[in-house]
């Protein structure tokens, strides 16, 4: 599988900042970047968490704090009953 590598460089005329507070704003706009490929189906958790360097825990929290929700939005009831169907019907 070809991995695409994606590198953001930019400018900004704001001055000296301090190393820490420019590794977190750095950081955080790391995050947002994946999870915002996650929210619109490009990544899977996994991989966004693969990505990311958290465990599934911290993902969900992440997750919740960009208003990403954990389940497939496009599915309809009826496909959620037929899901629910299926998955008892390996318990009998």
């Amino acid at each position: 599988m070809n991995e695409l590598a994606i590198e953001f460089r930019f400018t900004l005329p704001i001055g000296a900042i301090p190393a820490p507070h420019r590794d977190a704003a750095e950081r955080k706009a790391r995050e947002a970047f994946i999870l915002s490929l996650l929210k619109q189906g490009d990544l899977s958790a996994g991989r966004a968490a693969e990505l990311l360097g958290v465990d599934r825990w911290r993902l969900s929290e992440l997750m919740s704090a960009y208003a990403i929700s954990p389940f497939d939005e496009t599915l309809t009831r009826e496909d959620l009953g037929r899901e629910v169907a299926d998955a008892f019907s390996d318990f009998r």
